[in-house]
């Protein structure tokens, strides 16, 4: 299939382009490229077909001859969405739904929505959350995909196939590194520090999914037969990968010789706490994960000691995705809606 990823060059989608091609689709990326020269240590830039453009102004004929359009392109996490809640929305929820409608009238069939676990935001936890549980999101990011899942949903016919892939919290490596999420962040403390600072009680659950194990998912949902994910949601992630944040924090410390856990000193309770079941996944598209938080968590011990990474890089914008959008901002390299700001024909960066 001829298929457009949004948000390849991010830190999902620099992992699932090269996965699809490998798998023999024909893949164009599309990115507005905020995190360019943000690759970790020595891995390659992200590459292949790629347009520079913002979701924001998409056209139909940017999407004609596609067959499939893979949607990853948004303002990504619960901090970065805080920001400016109204851009979020703009961003994240608005210009998604007039994205699958250009696609639908450029005759798209598929469109493959990544949505999120954090739908399920304060739902108390100890559950095991199917697709069809209530959803309490507690934050504008979270709010931002229930709205898309939801206006998405109002589409679906015939000829118009929106999936959602709710993906658990993400990690692995990746060109596109974030320090800013769970294990990746709690392993970076562990090695650059030698403590593994919780910014919460510990007590929380998360759903986690290694990166490789979402682009499975996402192949998966792509090929599948159209009956089999028409307008249908899926929790991405495997049913016992479901972890208290504490529990990750003494796999860190069995990981990384030497490291102790510690509160931070602003650390306070976190009203984010859910289980999921990935049950769906596994029976309707087969997709089981092949790796775990353990395996992760030496992944990323072994590539941060592989490149030296230190406190200073660790702490500042290329691996923390609001560090490096306020940056920018105060830069005057973006403008308050997060374009870049343009001289004549070329980029200010």
């Amino acid at each position: 299939m001829r298929v457009l990823v949004t948000g390849d060059r991010g830190y999902i989608g620099s992992v699932l382009v090269p996965y699809l091609a490998a798998a023999g689709h024909d893949v164009v990326g599309l990115d507005s490229d905020l995190y360019r020269g943000c690759t970790f240590g020595e891995l390659a830039e992200p590459n292949g077909t790629s347009i520079e453009k913002d979701i924001r102004d998409m056209e139909a004929r940017d999407l004609d001859g596609f067959d499939a359009v893979i949607h990853l392109a948004a303002l990504s996490n619960d901090p970065l969405g805080a920001l400016d809640e109204k851009l979020t929305y703009a961003i994240n929820h608005l210009a998604s739904v007039r994205l699958a409608r250009v696609a639908k009238r450029a005759g798209v069939p598929r469109f493959l929505f990544s949505s999120s676990c954090s739908n399920y935001g304060a739902s108390g936890g100890e559950a095991l959350l199917d697709e069809e549980a209530e959803l309490h999101p507690v934050t504008a990011y979270g709010i931002s995909k229930v709205l898309v899942e939801r206006d998405l949903a109002t589409l679906a016919d015939d000829s118009f196939s929106p999936v959602f892939l709710r993906n658990a919290t993400v990690y692995g490596m990746s060109p596109r590194l974030r320090l800013d999420i769970v294990v990746n962040n709690l392993v970076a403390w562990a090695v650059t520090t030698g403590a593994i600072r919780l910014s919460s009680d510990g007590t929380p659950w998360r759903p986690l999914v290694h990166v490789e194990d979402v682009c499975r998912a996402f192949l998966a949902a792509l090929e599948a037969p159209r009956e089999a994910v028409h307008a249908q949601a899926f929790n991405v992630g495997g049913t016992d990968e479901n972890y208290r944040v504490r529990d990750v924090a003494a796999i860190v410390a069995d990981v990384v010789p030497g490291a102790v856990v510690e509160l931070a000193p602003d650390a306070s309770p976190d009203a984010r706490n859910y289980r999921v079941t990935c049950a769906k996944l596994a029976e309707t598209l087969g997709v089981e994960p092949r790796w775990n938080v353990h395996m992760g968590a030496a992944e990323h011990y072994d590539a941060y000691r592989g490149a030296d990474l230190t406190l200073e890089e660790f702490e500042g914008p290329r691996y923390q995705r609001l560090k490096r959008i306020a940056s920018l901002l105060d830069a005057g390299q973006l403008d308050p809606t997060l374009r870049f700001v343009r001289v004549g024909s070329r980029s200010t960066t």
